[in-house]
């Protein structure tokens, strides 16, 4: 026998998100505010609820996904019908079952829109409210049983009839507060968002939007004013937006193009301003066209704009351009823009193909980019390696042999996972001083990382290619010996990455992922940058100990113990549909997402509890190189958002997109290790900074103790406490 089954928890949980979903927002506090604003009035405050819970409810029982039912993505459009119809229709059974109908409309078209606009990565936004809406508007006028909403004519009379007098006097006088009128209409075009005509929903909804994103707030008013000036300038009417609900389609697309779609920065601000012109014609135009048939635009100008713009930077082709697209989105423009601005700082230019150096040891850079010699032009993004002694010198004796050279005969590695393409192995060596200038490149392994990158390697040691063409290879395979083959007066190896797959191309530029500069004894973490000339470089070599550490596979447990032997904390490993490894904290429920790529550990994102066990060491362990260097300290950047407390930025986050003052550092030492060669014992040390613009402030202190185990202690080190916790791997 078939059964019904609807799952509630996220039917129900999904409620107040679909209220904040309307603000881009998953903020489940400025949607209680929301939710409380439509009850203002409480038949369409129920009409939309009871629309949520319909769409929420057949989308659980049609099997779509649980998560984006609970984000309230089924529940948003379907609340908006509802409020609308409650606003034109009196209520009746009848009009019950015209919502349960119009938010069905709303779920298919929804889910319809989902997938066709999906197809190219554009979001749905609000057209299945608009078509739903139209749809029941346009056959409604034969519904001869459903009755046309009277209360807006008899205002007062419906507002006595709730809260009598009192509310009668307290009504009036929250519309006349003296404000100037463009605030008015701006406070009204936030409450025809939610179909609400009274100045106090209004002022609640900025207060909600102010509290929920100072970026959102001061876009809506950019957006706003935009359309205000523009409206003076060329002489159009604005105060029929006071009464025609659609003077929020200014607002949402400022908050949707300037701060949740794009990375809130001055150039998204910059194409607010050149948007709202085009906005605003459009919204004019099409009020015309559907004047026609009676019908309002609602968010009609606005969908459209925001889609539009969108579609026109996917057809870019290039990724990181400004203005940037969100590609994790985090539900607030303060948070895409804290993630995006971490990111920037700490991997730079990362790459799809993480191309690390092609060799072991330590070499040098005798020729970078746009060199004095050969890399010239086209084809000047290209590194030539040397080997040098502790003198500075390429070569022992007189250097007139190429076996004088140190880097001559040394291994040549892949520099990352591909394919071989091409190979020539039968070049003669040059003598030194001699070059063959008819093989320019010499004996070459070009091998392909994906449809748009290669590597090639060439001057390669004649006979010594151990690969062929259609070959896999993975990061360190060797694939031959350095030599002195094609255009090379003496022994290096040429490295470069390129586009397409021959001999000759043009050079491509593009970063290492990870390797370690050394000068003066002192060695630095370099995270996707591009080796300059006369750097000493290598490859991050992995120490056993801190591999074995930090191999933190789905379905390890840690089990955290105090000095006493209770229990602070139990976490557990676990990998996302997308293979994203993250911690989960069965104690505090918190998550903290990690890569490790088999040279470094390092977080990417903390969700939860901040006085957590997990939050410290997502803070001390924040990046760790998994080889050991007693002279390397690491440094990296924290999102300003993690680290300090919410009423902490709020000033910082007005003016976050133009300016960043306040910081937090990650400083990480390798502060102890029993035996250099074998070791089985190691301490690193790390500290938090913070800095506000006048100076740095030490915030706290963190020890992780390893042993052949794995990681054995964790000490945490702040002003008001010192925390010692033990860990174990429970069976």
């Amino acid at each position: 026998m078939y059964s019904i089954k609807i799952k509630i928890k996220p039917v129900v949980e999904g409620v107040f998100n679909a209220y904040s979903e309307v603000f881009f927002s998953d903020s489940k506090v400025f949607g209680a505010i929301l939710f409380a604003i439509t009850f203002l009035d409480w038949h369409m405050g129920v009409a939309g609820l009871i629309s949520i819970l319909i769409a929420n409810g057949f989308a659980s029982l049609m099997g779509f996904n649980e998560y984006q039912i609970q984000r309230g993505y089924f529940g948003f459009n379907a609340l908006l019908s509802g409020l609308g119809l409650a606003m034109y229709y009196e209520p009746s059974p009848v009009l019950a079952l015209i919502i349960a109908v119009a938010a069905l409309f709303s779920l298919f078209i929804t889910i319809g829109l989902k997938g066709y606009l999906g197809n190219y990565g554009l979001p749905f936004l609000s057209l299945p409210f608009i078509i739903s809406l139209w749809i029941i508007l346009l056959a409604g006028s034969d519904f001869v049983n459903l009755g046309l909403n009277e209360r807006g004519i008899y205002n007062l009379n419906d507002i006595y009839s709730k809260g009598g007098i009192h509310l009668i006097n307290f009504y009036q006088w929250v519309e006349n507060i003296p404000i100037s009128d463009s605030v008015r209409i701006y406070l009204r075009s936030l409450a025809a968002i939610f179909f609400q005509q009274n100045l106090f929903a209004g002022i609640m909804i900025a207060a909600g939007l102010l509290w929920f994103s100072r970026i959102a707030f001061s876009l809506s008013l950019i957006g706003f004013y935009a359309a205000y000036f523009f409206y003076s300038f060329i002489g159009a009417d604005f105060e029929t937006l006071n009464y025609t609900y659609i003077g929020f389609n200014y607002i949402l697309a400022s908050v949707a193009i300037g701060g949740y779609f794009l990375i809130p920065s001055k150039t998204t601000y910059m194409w607010i301003i050149l948007i709202i012109p085009l906005l605003a014609v459009l919204t004019i135009s099409l009020s015309k066209i559907f004047a026609i048939w009676n019908l309002s635009i609602y968010a009609l100008s606005f969908n459209i704009m925001v889609l539009l713009f969108l579609y026109v930077l996917k057809l870019r082709g290039t990724y990181g351009k400004k203005p940037i697209e969100v590609v994790i989105q985090n539900n607030s423009p303060e948070k895409n823009f804290y993630a995006w601005k971490s990111e920037v700082e700490r991997f730079g230019n990362r790459s799809l193909v993480p191309v690390k150096l092609p060799f072991f040891g330590t070499w040098s850079v005798s020729q970078g980019h746009n060199g004095e010699y050969t890399h010239k032009g086209e084809w000047g993004h290209a590194w030539d390696f040397v080997i040098l002694n502790n003198k500075g010198l390429q070569y022992k004796n007189d250097g007139y042999l190429r076996e004088d050279y140190y880097c001559f005969g040394k291994s040549v590695i892949a520099p990352a996972d591909g394919t071989v393409v091409q190979v020539v192995n039968n070049i003669e060596d040059n003598p030194i001083g001699d070059v063959n200038t008819i093989d320019n490149w010499g004996n070459t392994v070009v091998i392909k990382h994906n449809d748009y990158l290669y590597s090639k390697l060439s001057h390669l040691k004649e006979g010594s290619i151990t690969v062929t063409e259609g070959q896999p290879v993975k990061f360190g395979t060797i694939i031959g010996k350095c030599g002195n083959s094609g255009r090379s007066p003496y022994p290096h190896l040429h490295f470069q990455l390129q586009s397409t797959p021959y001999i000759g191309s043009k050079t491509l530029k593009h970063t290492i992922a990870s390797y370690i500069t050394e000068n003066n004894g002192t060695h630095n973490l370099k995270l996707y940058d591009i080796p300059k000339e006369g750097d000493l470089l290598s490859n991050i070599q992995p120490e056993e100990l801190l591999v074995k550490a930090f191999h933190l596979i789905p379905g390890v447990k840690l089990q955290w113990n105090d000095e006493n032997d209770k229990m602070m904390a139990e976490w557990e490993i676990y990998t996302s549909v997308y293979n994203k490894s993250y911690f989960y904290c069965n104690t505090t429920k918190s998550i903290a997402w990690f890569e490790n790529d088999g040279a470094l550990f390092y977080f990417t994102h903390f969700d939860g509890d901040r006085n957590s066990l997990l939050y410290h060491f997502y803070r001390a362990a924040y990046m760790i190189q998994l080889s050991f260097k007693s002279s390397m300290e690491i440094n990296d950047k924290f999102p300003a958002n993690k680290i300090f407390k919410p009423h902490e930025l709020i000033l910082q986050d007005f003016i976050a997109p133009f300016h960043l003052y306040k910081k937090a550092d990650f400083k990480l030492k390798y502060a102890y290790i029993d035996n250099e060669t074998f070791p089985t014992e190691m301490t690193i040390k790390s500290d938090v900074y913070k800095s506000n613009g006048f100076g740095e402030k030490h915030d706290a202190s963190y020890s992780i103790h390893i042993d052949p185990n794995g990681i054995n202690k964790f000490i945490i080190e702040t002003k008001n406490k010192q925390i010692s916790v033990i860990c174990t791997k429970p069976l």
